[in-house]
């Protein structure tokens, strides 16, 4: 009983808040008495009373009675804001008369990527192509390739690594490609720079692609998105540099990289076939591979922040998301909070609200809605023409082991190349854990060893 008081008051003071901004009087609470906590119905009846205390942040005379208007509204006040910088902002003319892949701008920014990279460098290029969004529709995304000073003396063209760093976030400031053009700025994720990925495979004469995998839109946590992106990446590295032609491509993803590398090696046979001879390996670790199991792991605890970020950035891409959204969570949605990273919208998970605070429908987590979006996310029956390197730390709480052994049971059965490490620790133990052998089967994928499967 203890606990539901705590999170009725906590519930409060955020509609306080909210209603404080979106209306100059309070509301009529004697109307619309606070539900108890303990009562039959309590969550239903509370997202009740938070739509009739709370306007919409987005009802306007043009959209009133008019779903689908609203809708477009919210969709459009939920984007990200632009950084003012029109590589990262500015979306192309004619993107549909342009092949996936197909380069569109390139920026030589050494300048500012040579100091952070912490390695000599020949080059460091960002560069914008054209990809496809979740839907498939015609969109752009960027990537960062930098290529060490060293000579490659091995076989064949400079082997590639794309480091699909995790960049969790909701603005584009957070993004990889941003830091390595402007410099550090206090929305510069620590995780692009530790562990040392980029740094080690520069040092082995690789070149490294770091490809921005949430697209324009900041779709953090949608695998098609970040799939495509990471796909058109690769291809444009091929078609506009012919030191790349027979260049071997390997990548590597921890928790959220590790969605974006999960989406790519699903991909690459039904979206980038002439990719799959390229790509001859990807290591996957705190593998987030089944949304399902994370509505149970990470709702009403100290994750619940990063899981709400995360269903409503899957929503810029699939708005039917954002139509099951309260107006708390709408006001929250088109706030100054759509463009933090992850460590500040982390933090509301001190409350442990549940999601339901934010819906307005029953039971978000096992209505119809939501079983479909675990299983398009899921992404179940894709088979990888990658070999496959997946671990996962066995005392996760959060993102459980059992989602990425169900994935590597899956892609053995459907005849892939795959081996499963079981590591010690949680999350963050379990990234220092599993890191070295991870690291060390990518280098002989990259030196032309075979894969030996383990199905």
């Amino acid at each position: 009983m203890r606990s539901l008081r705590v999170l009725a008051s906590s519930i409060v003071l955020l509609c306080s808040f909210a209603v404080g901004t979106a209306a100059a009087e309070p509301p009529p609470t004697p109307e619309f008495p606070v539900p108890q906590p303990g009562s039959p119905g309590f969550l239903p009846d509370l997202q009740r009373w938070i739509d009739r205390i709370i306007p919409s942040p987005i009802q306007t005379d043009a959209t009133a009675g008019d779903s689908a208007a609203e809708l477009a509204a919210l969709h459009a006040a939920a984007l990200p804001s632009p950084v003012g910088d029109p590589m990262f902002d500015q979306w192309p003319d004619g993107l549909a008369d342009r092949t996936p892949g197909e380069l569109i701008e390139v920026r030589d920014i050494r300048a500012t990527a040579g100091p952070l990279a912490l390695v000599p460098l020949r080059s460091a290029s960002l560069l914008k192509f054209r990809t496809e969004d979740a839907l498939g529709r015609p969109s752009f995304a960027t990537a960062t390739l930098l290529v060490p000073a060293t000579d490659w003396t091995g076989p064949g063209d400079r082997p590639v690594l794309v480091n699909n760093l995790p960049i969790d976030a909701l603005g584009r400031a957070c993004t990889p490609g941003y830091t390595l053009a402007h410099g550090l700025t206090w929305d510069t994720n620590s995780t692009d720079f530790f562990p040392p990925t980029t740094q080690l495979a520069a040092l082995r004469g690789y070149a490294v692609l770091v490809p921005d995998h949430e697209g324009p839109w900041m779709a953090y946590a949608e695998p098609y998105t970040a799939g495509h992106a990471v796909l058109d990446a690769i291809r444009a590295v091929r078609g506009s540099d012919p030191a790349f032609d027979t260049s071997r491509f390997a990548m590597t993803g921890y928790s959220g990289g590790a969605i974006a590398t999960h989406g790519a090696v699903k991909l690459i046979e039904p979206y980038a076939p002439e990719l799959a001879e390229v790509i001859v390996g990807a290591a996957l670790g705190g593998v987030p591979a089944d949304f399902e199991i994370l509505s149970r792991s990470m709702n009403a605890n100290l994750a619940s922040g990063v899981f709400m970020a995360a269903t409503f950035a899957i929503g810029r891409e699939r708005p039917e998301i954002l139509s099951a959204m309260n107006n708390l969570a709408r006001w929250v949605a088109t706030s100054p909070m759509k463009d933090q990273c992850i460590g500040v919208f982390a933090i509301p998970g001190v409350l442990q609200l549940p999601i339901d605070i934010g819906a307005n429908i029953i039971d978000p987590l096992r209505s119809e809605l939501a079983v479909e979006i675990y299983e398009i996310t899921r992404m179940a029956g894709l088979r990888s023409t990658a070999p496959l390197y997946i671990y996962n730390g066995e005392q996760e709480f959060w993102i459980p082991a059992s989602g990425a052994r169900n994935l590597y049971n899956e892609q053995c059965s459907l005849g892939a190349n795959a081996v499963y490490r079981s590591v010690f620790g949680e999350h963050v133990i379990g990234a220092v854990t599993g890191y070295p052998e991870a690291m060390l089967w990518l280098d002989e994928r990259l030196q032309g060893v075979a894969a030996r499967s383990e199905c």
